[in-house]
């Protein structure tokens, strides 16, 4: 199994649109890339802390590739909008690629040269070296699956969902 961690705004999105992947074993909502211990997600929203909000997919290469998330990852979230997803604005919603090692890094960089066939704007998407993952609370994980009724689930991640369904169908689990 190896490990990728993703920003791309609000992460009960990214969770979502990974969770029916095949070869994703499992998606960890959470942060990283700031500068405090434990974060909260009261402290991440405020944008203090530096953090971004992340999802941490552990998957098998064998069955899906770290490139075949990245295009996912490109194409189901908005790369050209800097520290913000639609109405969601600040740094904690940034699009960032955290990579574990090198060669996560060189496909980043490929990847969001690659971006640029799709979107007309310029890619903001940050490559970083990933750091400590403080896991979100509780109640954030699985939340799309636990709360569709939510009125942000269904005006922001279904439609979201629907659409990574329906681009990558020959993706999901049988």
């Amino acid at each position: 199994m190896e490990t990728a961690t993703l920003a791309g705004g609000c992460f009960w999105c990214v969770e979502a649109v990974y969770t029916d992947l095949q070869g994703v074993q499992s998606v960890v909502s959470g942060y990283m890339g700031g500068h405090a211990d434990n974060p909260t997600y009261e402290q991440v929203c405020s944008g203090e802390t530096g953090h971004a909000e992340v999802t941490q997919i552990t998957f098998d290469p064998a069955v899906i590739s770290y490139d075949q998330l990245l295009g996912v990852f490109f194409a189901t979230h908005d790369p050209t909008q800097l520290n913000r997803q639609g109405n969601d604005v600040g740094t904690q919603y940034r699009s960032a690629v955290f990579y574990h090692w090198d060669s996560q890094r060189a496909s980043a960089e490929k990847a969001r040269a690659e971006a640029l066939e799709i979107w007309d704007n310029p890619i903001v998407t940050e490559i970083t070296r990933a750091v400590t993952f403080w896991p979100a609370e509780d109640y954030h994980q699985d939340y799309f699956a636990n709360n569709p009724e939510n009125l942000y689930c269904a005006a922001v991640v279904a439609p979201k969902v629907a659409k990574a369904r329906q681009k990558y169908a020959h993706l999901l689990k049988r």
